[in-house]
């Protein structure tokens, strides 16, 4: 895989909450330099200008996921209107550990409904699932319409991408739906196990050193 492919499946991502306008503008500006596919950004830095070409994701229901499907729904409506293009929303962990898979899909498909026209990514904190977690909320995604899961925030304590999750989640979605690999993704050798492993997107804040390590 040469640099340029590799860019293109990177979300370059920006979330700490102290985060500043002229901080998304740096991120944008390196984001088109490097020729990522996207910026990830909060909700609270929208709207935002980007170069032709490079794609506006912003995450709902962050990082927590411990909103109601309302108050998710409402911040992933605002979001699209003011711009954003991907909606990358946390799913209800509460509802996942007390085996709720019908309402959890129901959470996931409130915002689907609400983004309209956006692609949708759920964030499953896999590091915090069981095997048998990971494929139920996989398939509740698919069920709620949704178009990519995405193993992790990067801010649970549990920790965030692992090969084994993201190997359980393309098997649960086959070609169906992207999986997205994010957390804990600082170097080139991991960006290329969890592409091997079945990620069609990463998520990385350390992007400019992990396309460094990759040949033209």
């Amino acid at each position: 895989m040469k640099r340029a492919e590799l860019a293109k499946m990177i979300d370059h991502t920006l979330l700490k909450p102290e985060s500043t306008a002229k901080d998304v503008e740096a991120l944008i500006e390196e984001g088109a330099q490097l020729g990522t596919f996207s910026v990830c950004v909060s909700p609270n830095q929208l709207p935002i200008e980007v170069p032709e070409g490079l794609k506006v994701a912003v995450v709902c229901g962050f990082p927590s996921g411990a909103h109601i499907p309302e108050v998710k729904a409402a911040e992933a409506r605002q979001s699209v209107e003011l711009g954003a293009q991907e909606i990358d929303m946390v799913v209800n962990l509460k509802l996942v550990k007390e085996g709720k898979f019908d309402e959890v899909e129901a959470d996931i498909r409130a915002v689907r409904e609400a983004s309209e026209g956006a692609l949708l990514k759920v964030i499953i904190e896999s590091a915090a699932l069981t095997d048998e977690e990971i494929v139920a909320c996989c398939k509740a995604s698919e069920a709620a319409g949704a178009d990519y899961v995405k193993t992790s925030t990067g801010f649970h304590p549990a920790g965030g991408a692992s090969v084994h999750a993201v190997k359980l989640m393309r098997d649960t979605v086959g070609d169906r739906l992207g999986v997205k690999a994010s957390g804990g993704i600082r170097d080139t050798k991991t960006a290329l196990e969890m592409v091997a492993a079945g990620a069609s997107r990463l998520g990385l804040s350390s992007s400019k050193a992990i396309l460094a390590g990759m040949d033209d």
